[in-house]
């Protein structure tokens, strides 16, 4: 849930008391914040990894920068074209981007979703190793996801538009518990995108590494569900050849699209 909505709906009491245990009540008992009437069109960040200088993992016919940056494209017009959402992405040429620059794209057009797409690797340069696998922020990086959230709020007082939030201090000692229960919702909504990805994988019999979490830097710093998805290992040739076709890329994106199609009406029920 984005930041915006959830500070419209607590406005000015929050620093209150009573607010503050109307918070922790609504934390026990859902993990979706309420919705606005007027919320904004939802919006999904895609970001290719790598980029640049930066090639990512190499397979026999392949780069790991070119290959994302091609499904990533396929992605958003998909998304553009049968969900009617706001797609953004983090680069749609060449260019190396900076993982906190990433983050900060989402941070900025207050996303719904950061979705970072990668492609595996081993150490050795050929492998048997394959299946895919998606991330979740490891909870020892939790901590900058808390400064991301404070700074957004922070951002979001001084833009013109939001002259509602009235005197609202993200700064407030008092006001950390909310930033608290944005992050646990943030975690369980990651998990939950991740699983749906995870689970569209496995639909299509691909080999299921599972959702883990780790410290990745790309998503410490994301105020939203984050999520970072192998979509297969480029070092093992049957699955570069896999990922290169255009069978191969229409699958994992219509995977990806069922996946994130999934998660949008699981956050509007």
């Amino acid at each position: 849930m984005k930041f915006l909505n959830i500070v419209k709906k607590l406005s000015f009491t929050l620093l209150t008391s009573t607010i503050l245990a109307t918070s922790v009540s609504f934390a026990a008992t859902t993990n979706d914040p309420p919705s606005t009437k007027n919320k904004k069109t939802f919006t999904i960040v895609i970001d290719p990894g790598h980029g640049g200088p930066a090639t990512g993992a190499a397979g026999r016919r392949s780069l790991e920068k070119n290959l994302v940056l091609d499904i990533s494209k396929k992605l958003k017009i998909e998304l553009e074209n049968k969900l009617a959402i706001n797609v953004i992405m983090t680069r749609t040429t060449d260019v190396d981007i900076p993982f906190r620059t990433r983050s900060e794209i989402a941070n900025k057009n207050n996303a719904d979703i950061f979705l970072s797409i990668h492609a595996n690797s081993t150490s050795q340069r050929t492998s048997k190793a394959s299946g895919t696998e998606t991330f979740v922020l490891g909870f020892h990086r939790m901590s900058e996801q808390d400064v991301a959230i404070r700074e957004n709020a922070d951002m979001l007082l001084h833009d013109d538009d939001n002259s509602d939030l009235g005197s609202f201090d993200p700064k407030d000692p008092s006001s950390y518990i909310v930033f608290k229960l944005m992050r646990r919702q943030y975690r369980d909504r990651s998990i939950r995108l991740a699983s749906y990805i995870q689970h569209e994988y496995t639909a299509s019999k691909r080999v299921d590494r599972g959702v883990k979490e780790q410290g990745l830097a790309v998503l410490a710093r994301a105020s939203m569900p984050a999520v970072l998805t192998e979509i297969g290992f480029i070092n093992n040739s049957e699955e570069e050849s896999y990922m290169l076709s255009e069978e191969g890329q229409a699958e994992i994106v219509e995977n990806l699209f069922q996946a994130i199609k999934k998660y949008k009406l699981s956050t509007e029920k």
